[in-house]
């Protein structure tokens, strides 16, 4: 097998010439996000929208009929008991299949378990070392910025996210963007804000960090205001306040990320601040809140350094956003969950030659793993590439009788 390089700019091109047209080349990309199959639905048969929600949901995202969960309780209260919730809890465990990694919450209300979020409750079941008496610490997730995809096997929880809205074409539009946001790597901006409100504003200490850390990953631009106005490339917005004016001047572009620090944010519908449907209602494709008093503790709030990190890597909207909250007991996820702006894309642009885009927070290697059989083994090859931090574009040409290959970086 005889293999030429060529490098130009971002674009590397593996060239092996290919056999006369009987070879067929299969390649596999490393896991980077979780996949319809990992997710499972809830839905509410005793709320119409909820029926409605789940069931274009499924459609949107391919989501397996097995992979759907029925309940039937009393829908439109904000919270629910904890013995109401165990004994729902209960009923999904016994009806979840076992492959599934996280969960979609087709509906609004309930948002709250007694002193949790339900996402966290779904994610951890109830327990009150997750809830904070006196303004104290609770429990932390080993979910915290961990490399895992598989969140059911390697920690023992499902995270959950809700697909809310007041409306069903509210909801319609978040899973459109959300479905629509895949593969297109958007050339947006991060906008960390801080307000004049200085509790809320706790989080601006890490700001310089994350800017230094993720030079060159995104164009990130940190701002001492209020609100950002008028801006058109927005995909991630990070702020503190009880409430964001102007978010209707703001474009968000499909998959964008955006929360606000504040006491309140969680609670969907019915609160005194700004509830975090409105950050969905602007146009974002994921935000967070929380639902009870957490007293300006950072680690119950997103660090976005680390969800705009694991998004790089080309994670969910799930995962990111779980992954950069330490303490979530008391917050809820909402969004589309399988939103994948960064996730790599191969393609096949003609016969034998394939297209590999790759977003990368951080440099590394492309490594090529080769063998005869999908079983193995797998042997390396002794050629390792360069990938930047940033967008790349890798085309290959093969060579082979027959053959599969494993990419990894």
């Amino acid at each position: 097998m005889r293999i030429a390089l060529l490098v130009v700019t971002s674009l590397v091109m593996l060239l092996l010439l290919p056999s006369a047209g009987k070879a067929e080349t299969h390649v596999q990309l490393p896991q980077t996000s979780l996949t319809p199959g990992d997710v499972a639905v809830i839905i509410n048969d005793s709320d119409p929208l909820s029926v409605q929600i789940g069931q274009y949901y499924r459609e949107a995202r391919g989501i397996p009929a097995s992979n759907m969960i029925h309940l039937q309780f009393p829908p439109g209260r904000a919270a629910l008991s904890r013995e109401e919730f165990q004994e729902l809890k209960a009923e999904i465990d016994q009806k979840v299949p076992a492959h599934v990694q996280a969960y979609a919450v087709a509906w609004t209300l309930p948002y709250r378990v007694d002193c949790m979020s339900l996402t966290s409750a779904l994610a951890f079941g109830f327990d009150e070392k997750y809830c904070s008496f006196n303004c104290g610490a609770t429990a932390a997730s080993p979910y915290f910025n961990s490399p895992s995809h598989h969140p059911a096997s390697d920690h023992q929880l499902r995270p959950a996210m809700m697909l809310a809205g007041l409306d069903f074409e509210q909801v319609k539009s978040l899973i459109d963007r959300g479905v629509a946001a895949d593969h297109t790597f958007p050339a947006g901006h991060a906008y960390l804000v801080i307000t004049s409100d200085k509790a809320r504003s706790v989080r601006a200490n890490y700001f310089e960090m994350t800017a230094q850390q993720l030079n060159g990953v995104f164009p990130i631009e940190i701002l001492e205001t209020d609100a950002i106005t008028d801006r058109h490339d927005v995909l991630f917005y990070f702020t503190g306040l009880v409430r964001v004016p102007q978010l209707d001047t703001l474009d968000f572009l499909p998959g964008a990320l955006a929360d606000h620090l504040t006491s309140a944010g969680g609670q969907l519908t019915g609160s005194s601040q700004m509830s975090s449907l409105q950050w969905l209602e602007a146009g974002a494709t994921a935000s967070y809140g929380t639902v009870v008093e957490p007293c300006s503790h950072m680690q119950k709030f997103p660090f976005p350094a680390i969800a705009m990190f694991h998004y790089a890597l080309g994670a969910s909207a799930l995962e990111a956003y779980w992954k950069s909250v330490a303490w979530p007991g008391e917050g809820v996820f909402i969004g589309e969950p399988l939103a994948r702006p960064f996730a790599p894309e191969l393609r096949e642009i003609r016969t034998g030659q394939f297209e590999l885009r790759i977003f990368s927070p951080r440099e590394t290697r492309l490594r090529i793993e080769q063998s005869r059989s999908a079983a193995g083994p797998f042997k390396p090859s002794p050629r390792q590439f360069p990938i930047r931090r940033g967008m790349n574009r890798l085309r290959f040409n093969f060579n082979q009788t027959e053959g599969y290959l494993r990419l990894r970086w």
